[in-house]
């Protein structure tokens, strides 16, 4: 039996504020009063004690579903899960304090924690109770992992309380009240909260953010390393995330077509700056598009099924677009599932992908397709940004690309292999970066290179030549560079800044 800690409220309600103003949060009553909770602190951003279910997460790996353990709680069960993750709240949050009770159930050789400033399924900040007996806050990168401070921790098993603050670029921990450790991280000031688990299995419950600067953020009670959970106090609500959504697409839902021209060609730069979402819509399957979709600048997120943004092959897409398709004016939030698969020739019009999951797109028409990304950029690639699996050739333009692996792939081992062709013109490319273009030179693949700065690296590999397969073998890497065959550009169109 569980002693619970002291408490500002008896209640257990979930919240979620949206910071609509005065009016749209009386529009939204009416629809919403199941998620609405009054007077509390204006800096709250968000509160989940999963009572009413985990609707407000998106999963990447592990196998989680809310229990009753004498109160509902959110468990992670699949200890031999490397990383399994649960995202939250928004993109745009800045500075804030996110905490979480936490009781991890076999850490045997694993961790278990709360994340902050997650802009990606792996680039985060996150404070965990370790298998060593330790809380430890870390600056999560990819497979880069750097600790920030640690404490000692007795009872790891129990239930405890760790919190994790971030202003500006200094990022401190707490459990049960006590700090663990502060100082300066180098991640994305932005990005929103996690739950995070490596090898073990844990629970968690009494999920809340909190501004910080925009009012009292909460304070976390002196308690017994033993104590167990307690209600938060109760911050005044005004609309779910969900007020401001459009309804969810299905997927036999199309956009309304309209004509498909292919956009003027452009030379002018890339954008510098990201544009500012004017709203959020949650996606739980797949939308087709036929015809034109201008999204208006609308970020949309991957939810339920579609709600993951790893690695693993075979997600489905946010969006489908049909031969002659058009999508633009469109952000892809996090998690962004497998993004765009275009079914023949498509057109990309300033579409950005706030951080990548599998592919940002894959293109998957015939030998005569014709695909263009133009404008938009993409960022958080773990691996490729743009996979071209069907023939054709894909040009991408005025484009600008960060923190990612490869900018363009010519399928290297599909089952049924093309000759593909790419043109890069006008491309923005910026530190951390593996490579450009890799294209397989055995099937006669060419990448026509031209305009492309590379920022915050001395040396890139533009053009990557590989002997390609359709057995499904990792394909054998070749040579690098210009050759005036399948690489096709000269040093001088390649500025490094």
């Amino acid at each position: 039996m569980r002693h619970a800690m002291p408490s500002a409220t008896p209640s257990r309600r979930r919240r979620l504020v949206a910071g609509l103003g005065a009016a749209g949060a009386a529009g939204a009553v009416t629809a919403l009063v199941a998620v609405l909770v009054p007077s509390a602190s204006a800096s709250t951003l968000f509160s989940d004690d999963f009572e009413s279910g985990a609707g407000n997460w998106s999963k990447s790996g592990g196998t989680w579903s809310v229990v009753s353990d004498g109160s509902k709680v959110y468990r992670q069960a699949k200890a031999d899960s490397e990383l399994a993750r649960v995202f939250a709240g928004e993109t745009s949050w800045t500075d804030y304090s996110v905490e979480a009770k936490v009781k991890a159930l076999d850490l045997s050789k694993g961790l278990a924690g709360v994340a902050a400033r997650a802009s990606g399924s792996s680039t985060m900040y996150r404070l965990a109770l370790t298998s060593a007996g330790k809380a430890e806050l870390q600056s999560v990168k990819g497979s880069t992992i750097t600790t920030i401070g640690s404490a000692p921790v007795s009872n790891v098993t129990a239930w405890h309380t760790l919190k994790v603050d971030v202003s500006g670029s200094t990022v401190t921990g707490w459990i049960d009240g006590a700090k663990v450790a502060s100082g300066t991280g180098s991640l994305a000031g932005n990005g929103r909260i996690g739950l995070v688990t490596s090898f073990a299995s844990v629970e968690f419950d009494d999920v809340s953010v909190a501004a910080l600067g925009a009012g009292p953020a909460p304070t976390s009670p002196a308690a017994s390393p033993t104590a167990s959970r307690t209600a938060t106090a109760a911050p005044t609500a005004t609309a779910s995330r969900t007020a401001t959504a459009s309804p969810t697409a299905t997927k036999t839902a199309t956009a309304t077509p309209t004509s498909a021209p292919t956009p003027t060609k452009t030379t002018t730069s890339p954008a510098t700056s990201w544009p500012k979402a004017a709203g959020d819509k949650p996606v739980t399957a797949t939308i087709a598009v036929s015809g034109t979709l201008d999204g208006g600048n609308v970020r949309y997120f991957g939810s339920g099924a579609l709600g993951g943004d790893g690695q693993a092959e075979g997600q489905d897409p946010l969006f489908k677009l049909a031969d002659g398709a058009v999508l633009k004016n469109v952000i892809l939030g996090a998690p962004a599932a497998d993004g765009i698969h275009c079914s023949g020739s498509c057109t990309l019009q300033n579409v950005w992908w706030e951080n990548v999951g599998e592919d940002a797109a894959t293109f998957k028409g015939g030998a005569s397709a014709s695909y263009t990304v133009d404008g938009g950029g993409a960022r958080g690639a773990d691996d490729k940004v743009f996979q071209h699996n069907g023939g054709g050739t894909l040009t991408i333009r005025n484009f600008q690309v960060a923190d990612f692996g490869k900018l363009y792939r010519s399928c290297g081992n599909c089952s049924t292999q093309h000759k593909r062709a790419v043109v890069v013109q006008n491309v923005v490319a910026t530190a951390p970066a593996g490579s450009l273009v890799g294209i397989n030179a055995n099937f006669g693949d060419t990448a026509r290179i031209s305009g492309v700065t590379v920022v915050g690296k001395k040396s890139l590999d533009i053009c990557v030549k590989f002997t390609g397969n359709s057995s499904g073998k990792e394909p054998t890497k070749i040579g690098t560079g210009p050759d005036g065959v399948n690489c096709i550009y000269n040093e001088s169109d390649i500025t490094f800044k």
